[in-house]
């Protein structure tokens, strides 16, 4: 799907950024493997912290309190303030739990919401992993589905 996304952002012309938690860079990682992507890659963070998501995407102090980090809300928070901070086309947002400790019954490990803001919509999906992978394979499948999501929402225009 990587190859896939990389030909519309080129064809398109559209830039994309990435701010990612759970997936640690990851998303940004994929996109800057391929060759050419400083024609699609404008700007990517990794927002770790709660005070990196307020900081640098400008998420709300409530919306954390409210709904935590680990939330539609936050994701979507996270994809607006990425493309008011950048200007890019296209924004990327991931946030969850990749374990194997921290998750809750309210939010498992596996937990992650993925969010993509293109044309002033944002799209949030819901993700939910097989709680027993290993870390660097959830993070992975986290990475993934990302990607699917911002080629599904781009092919969709």
């Amino acid at each position: 799907m990587l190859k896939k996304l990389t030909k519309l952002l080129i064809e398109q012309k559209l830039v994309i950024s990435t701010a990612e938690s759970c997936t640690g860079g990851l998303v940004s990682s994929m996109l800057t493997d391929v060759s050419g992507s400083s024609a699609f890659v404008k700007m990517n963070f990794v927002t770790y912290s709660n005070e990196a998501k307020q900081e640098i995407l400008g998420v709300k102090a409530e919306t954390l309190e409210n709904f935590g980090a680990v939330s539609e809300e936050c994701a979507s928070e996270m994809a607006e303030g990425l493309m008011q901070k950048t200007g890019c086309d296209i924004a990327l947002c991931t946030t969850g739990i990749a374990g194997p400790t921290g998750g809750t019954e309210e939010k498992p490990v596996g937990l992650c919401y993925i969010a993509c803001r293109f044309k002033g919509q944002t799209i949030v999906k819901k993700i939910i992993e097989n709680p027993h992978l290993e870390r660097c394979l959830m993070k992975q499948k986290f990475a993934e589905r990302a990607i699917n999501l911002a080629y599904e929402t781009l092919s969709n225009k």
